[in-house]
């Protein structure tokens, strides 16, 4: 018994070595949900309208970033597989390409900056809700050169498997965040109360000083001695190339299914007050959940990554297992919690003062949780396989199957809530289905064992030093 367990703790691509690279990023992952969850918690005391608001405000401008997110996200698995091959020096020169894709997405997202205003339009947002969601949307929209420089940096960390940095990160930005807004949203220590428009300068605050640490360990004379940093600097297109070919599809899944989840937020929000705080409290709780996962994810992209690297597709698999193991661990006790504990979480949000919308929303909450508790254990599944598929570069059928899942929960919506006049808890449970569908498919994909014949290093040159 003793040995079974070590066999599955130790070595390469054990639980230990998963462990390793993912607890760090699960606790980044989790900074960032608490960010998310602080700022519409503290806006709940505002009224319900702000915190519907924000999500919605939110996950537009998030959506905007989704595609440049995704495809410089793939730095991830091009520097951990360089670094499973022995070659550091090309690790940076990965990033570097990224950034630069960075730069020029912030202009193309800024001219996108009307079609968002018109969605919200169209989409029949509740009045007293439209007017803070455009202020929240406005203002973030002016820090998206933050997250997209702080996502490309922390591909690097993450890369090479040094993740407690980007945890660092994480944590500086968070506590940042979380006191700007509270001094922000309600006018504390001298401060005028900026409401809905605080917590958005709040948000950008924290990312900066997230952003600043990052750039302060990358440019340390330590990372410039192993991997050459100062020597990156510069545009490589055979690098690039190789980014945006196998970063595409990871780019282009990432912004179809945020906007398909953005359209089904819309959507819900717009059947109402009521449905709108219902959802937005379920889905902070489902982020609280969810996002942890990508640590997961990100960790199990890193070490499949680096052992196809290294042209050791079993110790890739193992990697994948591990992973596994320790996301089907946390996402059962999600699970129970949801399950057993709906009423309490709904709680949380209700505002200090009666609130008839609150009122409304407390049973439709309730119920959208226990739901959700069906489909966490799937959310784990799909994400460490699709992560093992992306890390070995199988990201086009990742694309193709993540990408339909999306848009037929967005088609099925529109059925049941605009068509056929349904509740929204059939749409809710139809939404749970799917997602349990959908993990089934990724298993299959994986244990098909296509990923093992991709190679994403070849026989290649070294690139030409300046």
């Amino acid at each position: 018994m003793k040995n079974r367990l070590e066999k599955h703790l130790t070595g390469p691509g054990g639980i230990n070595q998963m462990l390793a690279i993912a607890l760090p990023m699960v606790i980044s992952n989790a900074c960032d949900t608490a960010m998310i969850f602080t700022d519409r918690l503290f806006l709940s005391r505002v009224g319900p309208q702000y915190m519907s608001a924000a999500m919605g405000g939110g996950l537009t401008c998030f959506t905007m970033t989704t595609f440049f997110i995704g495809l410089t996200g793939y730095c991830t698995a091009l520097a951990a597989q360089y670094f499973g091959a022995g070659r550091k020096s090309v690790c940076p020169l990965v990033i570097t390409q990224g950034l630069i894709l960075s730069g020029i997405a912030w202009p193309i997202i800024l001219v996108a900056r009307p079609l968002a205003l018109w969605l919200f339009q169209v989409t029949g947002i509740p009045p007293e809700q439209l007017g803070p969601q455009i202020d929240y949307f406005s203002i973030l929209l002016w820090g998206v050169p933050l997250s997209l420089f702080r996502n490309c940096l922390g591909c690097f960390f993450s890369g090479i498997g040094k993740t407690r940095t980007v945890m660092v990160s994480a944590l500086t930005s968070t506590v940042v965040n979380i006191v700007s807004n509270y001094v922000l949203i309600f006018g504390k220590w001298g401060f005028s109360p900026l409401g809905i428009r605080g917590a958005a300068y709040g948000t950008l605050l924290g990312s900066a000083c997230g952003l600043l640490v990052l750039i302060l360990v990358y440019l340390s004379k330590k990372q410039q001695r192993e991997y050459d940093i100062l020597r990156s600097f510069r545009f490589d297109g055979f690098l690039m190339k190789k980014l945006i070919r196998y970063g595409s599809p990871p780019g282009v899944e990432f912004f179809l299914n945020q906007l398909a989840f953005n359209l089904l937020i819309l959507i819900f929000h717009a059947c109402g007050s009521t449905i709108a705080a219902a959802i937005t409290i379920v889905y902070n709780w489902d982020a609280a959940s969810f996002i942890p996962l990508i640590g997961v994810h990100i960790a199990v992209t890193s070490l499949v990554g680096r052992y196809m690297g290294a042209r050791l597709p079993d110790t890739a698999d193992r990697a994948a297992y591990s992973g596994l193991k320790l996301a089907l661990l946390y996402s059962f006790c999600t699970m129970i919690i949801f399950a057993v504990f709906p009423h309490p979480l709904v709680q949380v949000f209700r505002p200090p003062a009666a609130d008839a919308i609150f009122a409304q929303a407390f049973p439709e909450a309730v119920f959208m949780l226990r739901l959700a508790a069906l489909y966490v254990m799937a959310d784990a599944i799909m994400l460490v396989f699709s992560g093992a598929l992306r890390g070995a570069g199988d990201t086009f059928w990742a694309m193709c199957v993540s990408v339909s899942m999306h848009w037929i929960l967005v088609g099925g919506q529109i059925l049941l809530l605009r068509v056929f006049k349904l509740p929204a808890r059939i749409t809710w449970l139809y939404l749970c289905l799917i997602l349990l569908l959908s993990s089934g498919i990724f298993y299959l994909r994986y244990r098909s064992g296509k990923w093992r014949s991709f190679r994403i290093i070849e026989e290649e040159p070294e690139p030409i030093p300046p």
